[in-house]
């Protein structure tokens, strides 16, 4: 009797919790590891559409009253704003689903990180699959509805931390897999990630053509393609995940390896965050991202509305500008989106290789004064109507944001040690979130109260971009602040010592193995990850002659 009721109390384990088991995870012996990247890249490409979210925004501003915006009334309330259906949202309000996306990826990623360590990554990988899907399912709904709060809900919140947990997921399993090129590991899933709109802007665009017609712009028949387009690429992308065992390393690779980083200098994690160099460092990062975040989300608006008719070859304001012509600018937008994203990717190799060069505090002290000079001469370049400048500034200016994100953990291993930068750099992290916020509302409420002031759109940009320069000032700055740690904060060898086991493999596994060649999967694999990302260089270079001719 006591044994079935021990039977009857037990918890049985379903098939899908074996599934998605970490154990069910480690790899068998012979496995590639170069089926790995691909599977990271399948997944940050997808969650990376949030970078090209901003080819959106106009068609989002304009489903009520079409080429002319229907204003709500002066006197509607915040709250009437999101559920009204009689009137078209301000690219401001739509402009929170960049803000939610960012705040969110944050919060999850940091919330979250030790479940990832626990459970594995295939079955976060699944989840982050579920709500950056989802996120875009209920988007779709709410166009279709016209419901901003759905929007926020959908793509802003559940859809950010998607970005989140599918952002974390890739990064630490290639990282394992990869002990020997970390930095190339590294590389390889936070370029899938920053090079998402390079395929998914013209995607998008292309989308919303084809779905147009005379009583829809095509935007939440878009969004509903996107996310089943994206959950396959996914879910493929989660379920070729797989962890290497404790203590393997790759045939010939050693188990002790010399650290590149700081060994003289380890800080514990709970004390770092409480010294002045965090907090400069924090500022770094916020203000750096700050600027490059406010002017990424608006990149599409801001070319159509500062040159308007000259991308078309006319003399045309944007006011003056027909459906079909807004259409054409709107195409060329889009391409510029992509063209940014493939900077924001090229940057994140470019700036991190001259640190190694001249060293991190060097590195981004050439990021900002650059930064306060492209943003400071901008309002010039754009009255000036030169649009292959205008565009090959912000390429420059988007390099230098993908830049200090691939510089900033190196950065910390200088300051703190590289014994626990990782735990260092996830709580450091939360500058990316806050600069979610303040960069595009930033952005988006000074356009927002320079138009209610009567001022044309080609030169509402004028006082953002100023004070942008003037962040990127206070950013060079804190960066020229930054000292050496003193040696109060730095741990004793004992408390080294412990801290030790959390952060390094275990060398008591010494395993290892000759990979299996596999060229056919190791073929497809590159290939269906390698195929949109030729395409969306294709049509972005295709795109980006238009502004050079």
């Amino acid at each position: 009797m006591i044994q079935m009721n021990e039977n009857m109390t037990a918890s049985p384990v379903s098939p899908l919790s074996q599934f998605f088991a970490k154990s069910r995870t480690i790899a068998r012996p012979g496995f590639n590891r170069w089926l790995v990247p691909p599977a990271a890249l399948a997944v940050h490409l997808c969650i990376g559409m949030a970078y090209g979210f901003s080819v959106f925004w106009l068609p989002m501003s304009r489903l009520v009253g079409g080429s002319a915006p229907l204003q709500c009334p002066v006197g509607m309330s915040f709250w009437q704003q999101l559920v009204t259906q009689q009137c078209d949202w301000k690219i401001s309000l739509l402009g929170w689903t960049y803000t939610l996306f960012f705040v969110f990826l944050g919060c999850s990623a940091a919330l979250w990180g030790s479940w990832l360590e626990k459970v594995g990554p295939r079955l976060v990988s699944f989840v982050a699959t579920l709500c950056w899907c989802g996120g875009l399912l209920l988007s779709s709904a709410a166009i279709y509805f016209h419901q901003l709060w759905l929007l926020w809900l959908g793509a802003g919140m559940i859809g950010g931390i998607g970005l989140g947990l599918g952002y974390i997921s890739p990064v630490s399993t290639l990282l394992r897999w990869f002990p020997d090129k970390r930095g190339m590991a590294a590389g390889m899933a936070i370029m899938g990630f920053g090079g998402g709109a390079l395929v998914g802007a013209p995607l998008a665009n292309w989308l919303m053509n084809f779905f147009a017609d005379g009583q829809s712009s095509g935007v939440w028949q878009s969004l509903l393609a996107l996310a089943a387009i994206y959950s396959l690429f996914m879910l493929c992308g989660t379920f070729g995940y797989r962890l290497p065992p404790m203590g393997w390393h790759p045939t010939g690779d050693k188990a002790e390896k010399v650290s590149r980083g700081n060994t003289a200098v380890q800080v514990h994690v709970s004390v770092a965050w409480r010294t002045p160099q965090f907090w400069l460092l924090w500022l770094v990062l916020w203000l750096n991202v700050t600027a490059g975040i406010g002017i990424l989300g608006m990149a599409s608006p801001m070319l159509q509305e500062i040159f308007a008719g000259k991308l078309i070859a006319t003399n045309l304001s944007w006011q003056e500008l027909n459906g079909e012509q807004l259409k054409r600018i709107a195409t060329m937008a889009a391409g510029f989106t992509g063209l940014l994203s493939l900077f924001n990717i090229l940057g994140r190799f470019f700036w991190a290789s001259v640190s190694d060069l001249f060293g991190r505090k060097a590195t981004f002290a050439l990021i900002f004064l650059l930064g306060i000079l492209l943003y400071g001469t901008l309002p010039l370049t754009n009255h000036a109507g030169y649009v292959a400048l205008f565009v090959c500034a912000l390429c420059v200016i988007i390099s230098m944001y993908g830049g200090g994100f691939a510089t900033i953990p190196a950065y910390l291993a200088d300051v703190f040690g590289s014994q626990m930068v990782g735990a260092i750099h996830g709580r450091l992290l939360t500058a990316w979130s806050a600069a979610g916020i303040s960069g595009p509302v930033l952005v988006n409420y000074l356009r927002e109260y320079q138009l209610a002031q009567g001022i044309s759109p080609e030169r509402v940009y004028d006082i953002t971009l100023l004070a942008l320069t003037g962040l990127l000032v206070v950013g060079f700055i804190c960066n020229q602040l930054v000292r050496p740690v003193p040696e109060k904060y730095v741990m004793t060898a004992e408390q080294q010592q412990q801290a030790k086991g959390l952060y390094t493999i275990n060398k008591s596994a010494q395993l290892t193995w000759e990979p299996e060649p596999a060229p056919v999967l190791l073929t497809l694999c590159w290939i269906a990850v390698g195929v949109p990302l030729l395409w969306g260089v294709g049509a972005t270079l295709g795109q980006a002659v238009n502004f050079f001719m």
